[in-house]
């Protein structure tokens, strides 16, 4: 493909997904979808991921400490991956570069890419899921608001949620195919 035409599909990919940030962030305006998307961020941030952590051993025994164990660890390696992939990239936020899109709650950090929200998430529900697969009704769901919720309020493009998405369930894999697990 020439220069051009990869200017152009540059250009158009993002302005595609500046559209769709535009829209969400509208329709994320409305009071109902703005406390939902807010909540779920909110506890997204670690508090729902602290609780699980320290609740799978009660629910499930010696199965439920090995995925607690595994979760931390994939914690911390996600915490570690994010953070150098937003300090390299330095992707500005959607409402820091487009006036159309509101942040409906304060980011927690500057830049944009990847989401470490949606990392986080997928990369723990990935390792839960292996370990403890009956617990798919509550952490599928709510993977899926915590990825979609960072569009929504403003803090995130689609593609910082897709990137986020695939890197995190390579880790939550890489760290079961590293560590024992049955």
């Amino acid at each position: 493909m020439s220069r051009a035409g990869v200017r152009w599909l540059r250009f158009t990919l993002l302005s595609g997904e500046w559209r769709l940030c535009c829209w969400c962030n509208r329709w994320c305006a409305e009071a109902p979808l703005n406390a939902l998307f807010t909540r779920v961020s909110r506890l997204g941030d670690g508090p729902f991921w602290y609780a699980l952590i320290a609740c799978l051993p009660l629910l499930a025994g010696s199965d439920g400490a090995l995925a607690a164990v595994h979760m931390a660890v994939t914690g911390a390696l996600t915490a570690v991956l994010y953070r150098w992939l937003k300090h390299w990239t330095r992707r500005p936020r959607p409402f820091r570069q487009h006036a159309g899109i509101v942040a409906h709650i304060p980011p927690l950090d500057e830049f944009s890419f990847p989401s470490g929200h949606t990392l986080h998430a997928v990369s723990f529900s990935t390792v839960a899921l292996a370990w403890l697969p009956w617990l798919w009704p509550l952490l599928l769901p709510f993977t899926a608001l915590v990825a979609v919720s960072r569009v929504m309020l403003g803090l995130h493009y689609p593609s910082d949620v897709l990137v986020a998405i695939a890197l995190g369930c390579g880790i939550g894999q890489a760290v079961l195919a590293l560590t024992p697990y049955s």
